[in-house]
């Protein structure tokens, strides 16, 4: 049919309409319109089919922007369009539940919590939410400036935290390792036989004066005073060998009872004298 021929057959759809409707026809009109508020709805049922257009409309919007032939402009005012009907989704939704109806906000975030998707709100791979919630569908998700956009928040939501930083320190860290490869062993076991031999040689040198003198004070350790030779003192000790080592250096229990048994023997002389 040409094209004449069909705006007449409108045409005359639409009188043939009119006159079926009668004085009733703008009223009826009025009533197929989506208010421009939802607050002036006062019907549940409106309400509820209100809602399904628009989301019938945002589906169609959704398939319509993943035309990659769409230029820069025709993108921008149709992802603007599906944010709008996005945003008047969400207060018809308010009015339902104003009217006694489901909540269908908390619906749909129970079912993306449920399936996994970001506080975004929708899946990444259908959308991605810009500042102040605002979302690139389709082809906007490439427009000049968003990726850059995107790009941005990626790199401040990186950021690593203190519970990140902890999943990457070894054993190593706290020095639980240090032994593995054997070189602190060694050197703990060299400086553990030096130790052990200069202790050696001090108790070798304090046997000798004692027999020397007879029973008097000699050089090296004196065991009648309290008093350590520089850089023998127990603070000196480098290890576990050490502290044994040190431990097998402590005078006999003979040694003791005849230190005890001269000093008294002095004291008992000097009394009498």
């Amino acid at each position: 049919m040409a094209r004449p021929e069909e705006k007449a057959q409108a045409m005359l759809n639409k009188w043939v309409k009119m006159r079926e409707q009668g004085d009733n026809y703008g009223q009826i009109q009025q009533s197929n319109r989506r208010p421009y508020l939802a607050t002036h709805c006062e019907h549940l049922n409106d309400a509820e089919k209100w809602r399904r257009q628009i989301i019938r409309e945002i589906s169609a919007g959704i398939s319509k922007i993943q035309n990659e032939g769409l230029g820069e402009h025709a993108v921008r005012d149709l992802n603007d369009s599906i944010n709008k009907l996005m945003r008047e989704k969400f207060h018809w939704n308010k009015r339902i539940v104003q009217l006694g109806g489901p909540d269908y906000n908390k619906i749909e975030r129970n079912n993306q919590i449920a399936e996994g998707i970001a506080s975004g709100g929708t899946d990444s791979s259908i959308s991605l939410e810009g500042s102040s919630g605002y979302r690139y569908f389709g082809v906007a998700k490439d427009l000049p400036g968003v990726k850059e956009l995107f790009a941005r928040n990626a790199a401040k939501l990186t950021k690593r935290k203190r519970g990140d930083v902890y999943k990457f320190i070894t054993p190593d860290y706290y020095g639980l390792r240090d032994e593995e490869d054997g070189v602190l062993l060694e050197a703990e076991e060299k400086a553990a036989k030096m130790r052990l031999s200069q202790l050696n040689n001090l108790r070798l040198e304090y046997q000798k004066s004692r027999e020397g003198s007879g029973g008097g004070a000699g050089g090296g350790y004196d065991y009648d005073t309290d008093e350590e030779p520089e850089g023998l003192s127990m603070g000196g000790i480098m290890g576990a060998a050490d502290a044994i080592a040190a431990h097998v250096a402590v005078p006999t229990q003979d040694i003791v009872a005849q230190t005890i048994l001269e000093r008294k023997k002095k004291q008992l002389l000097e009394s009498l004298l």
